[in-house]
């Protein structure tokens, strides 16, 4: 009777580990098309590239995506934002751009590649977290390519853009970054599956006037517009 009873109990755990296992796999598959239709619907739809104006651009790392911004255009100087003496080295700070990207504090620093993400680390991102960061390198002029895209905006439009950056910058003091080049900073703002890294790039590029789609969780759905 002992041996059935712990049968039975393994028998019943299985069970439930299917379940869940199908569970979690319907609800991924679930986030992926609503992301895809999310993806494809347009903000700002009007908007065109104006002819002559600033230039960002935008980066895609697989994991993370970013807007790189000159340090100095328009009348927006990002050295007072993030100057050099937050990096390891300050002499990065006389490169020319900066690429700045948000996400939670965990899932930024534990998942510098694809390589290092961890289910329990994709997991606390995912439930919701108000621990968040900027990211910010100091870098060279960027050049274009499948994960890196050109886009110029008007003088107003690039405005708004450093503003709506400026807005997530929270108090406190740097922290050292993966490199000697870059530093992140104390943010504002919720993470969780519904607000990512990538689409905090979406929002703030639709804040500026781009078009983008509406919902961009994922690298992928920011870079199409692009």
């Amino acid at each position: 009777m002992a041996g059935r009873s712990i049968s039975d109990a393994v028998g019943r755990l299985a069970r439930i580990a299917a379940w869940l296992a199908i569970g979690i796999a319907a609800i991924s598959l679930a986030y992926v098309i609503a992301a895809a239709i999310g993806g494809v619907i347009p903000r700002n739809a009007a908007w065109r590239p104006p002819p002559q104006g600033v230039t960002i651009w935008i980066e895609d790392n697989g994991i993370h995506t970013g807007i790189v911004v000159p340090q100095q255009a328009a009348g927006i100087d990002w050295r007072g934002d993030f100057p050099g003496s937050d990096l390891r080295d300050a002499r990065f700070a006389t490169h020319a751009y900066v690429a700045i990207g948000w996400g939670e504090r965990g899932f930024y620093l534990g998942t510098p590649t694809w390589g290092d993400l961890r289910a329990m680390t994709l997991l606390h991102a995912a439930i919701g977290s108000d621990d968040t960061l900027l990211h910010v390198e100091h870098i060279p002029r960027p050049l274009t390519g499948s994960q890196v895209r050109a886009v110029t905006l008007s003088v107003a439009q690039y405005r708004r853009l450093a503003a709506r950056i400026r807005a997530f910058r929270g108090s406190g003091a740097a922290l050292p970054g993966y490199d000697a080049y870059d530093a992140f900073y104390p943010a504002h703002g919720r993470y969780d599956a519904l607000h990512t890294c990538n689409s905090w790039t979406g929002d703030t590029l639709a804040a500026a006037g781009v078009r983008v789609g509406a919902w961009t969780p994922l690298p992928s759905t920011v870079m199409r517009w692009f």
